[in-house]
């Protein structure tokens, strides 16, 4: 009973009733799509197939001209610049030394500290949701020049949108952040996950597929997940992870592992498939931090529970 509940979009759509000032900003693209939908209406990659892939979206410069005007990219060493300019190629880039030690420090600090005063707790086994939300140095770290970066990636203004603290390695299988947190247009989304220590290949490491990005966007459909008009999909998540890890194979890509350095930045394109290595040495920790960013030029959904995604 309680997983039909679950499925029950009725049920995400009443709470959503009363969360107006976070599902607006969607409004305004629905309206320009023609989309009949009201702010708190379920939204998935179904509502879009009859819609050009690119629909609503202004033209924008070319990547290496949004970058050359942003300021902050203009301060980073010629390595973080030269990964920058190929993520459009790549689906990732990484910035060593983009936060130092003191600033690392200081997050750590910050985590403790909410974690003591109960302001946040452990969620899905490993995980502070939306610590930003509770800490001004945390919330900094991510508006800052990474937002800004983000932005110019994107082509569009960009919303700090999560924030994840991890104290062990996510061991997570496979993915792409699109069937969590989605766009119409596709790949209106990035994360910037950030090394808070020194990773090592036996405390869970990060790991990415070089150029997945530039596969097919594996939505609901692609999993026989779409669910009816009145209930979500009734797929276990396991087979979404099974159906990723069988085109990853079937596109012959190999898995690389980033063995990162306190304070560097991992950037990944919201179609990047990427995971977390096992974590073999638990009296290591393996703390890092991840933002993820939504174009506020995108409608931003969830596909797998169809519901619009709260903003602020």
């Amino acid at each position: 009973m309680f997983s039909l509940l679950r499925r029950l979009k009725l049920s995400y759509s009443l709470y959503n009733v009363f969360q107006r000032r976070k599902l607006a900003h969607n409004l305004p693209l629905y309206q320009r799509l023609g989309l009949s939908k009201r702010y708190f209406s379920p939204i998935s990659s179904r509502d879009f197939a009859n819609l050009p892939p690119t629909a609503g979206l202004p033209p924008v410069p070319t990547l290496a001209e949004r970058l050359a005007r942003c300021a902050a990219f203009k301060d980073l060493p010629v390595a973080s610049q030269a990964s920058l300019l190929a993520f459009e190629d790549n689906g990732f880039a990484v910035l060593s030394g983009f936060f130092g030690t003191e600033a690392v420090d200081a997050i750590n600090q910050e985590l403790t500290r909410l974690v003591a005063s109960q302001q946040i707790a452990l969620r899905y086994r490993n995980k502070f949701m939306f610590a930003f939300r509770q800490s001004v140095r945390i919330r900094e770290a991510g508006e800052g020049h990474l937002r800004t970066l983000i932005a110019a990636l994107l082509g569009h203004e960009a919303t700090l949108f999560q924030s994840i603290n991890f104290l062990m390695g996510s061991e997570q299988r496979t993915h792409s952040d699109s069937i969590h947190m989605s766009t119409f247009p596709l790949g209106g989304m990035a994360a910037a996950w950030v090394a808070l220590e020194d990773i090592t290949p036996h405390n869970g490491p990060l790991h990415y597929y070089p150029g997945s990005h530039k596969l097919p966007y594996y939505l609901n459909a692609d999993y026989a997940n779409e669910g009816t008009t009145w209930l979500t999909g009734d797929k276990e998540y396991t087979e979404y992870e099974t159906t990723i890890a069988r085109k990853i194979v079937e596109a012959g890509i190999e898995k690389q592992v980033f063995l990162a350095r306190k304070g560097d930045v991992f950037i990944w394109h919201a179609n990047l498939m990427h995971g977390g290595e096992p974590h073999h040495d638990k009296a290591q920790t393996r703390k890092s931090m991840v933002f993820h960013y939504f174009s506020r030029a995108h409608i931003c959904y969830h596909e797998i529970t169809q519901r619009p995604a709260l903003m602020g």
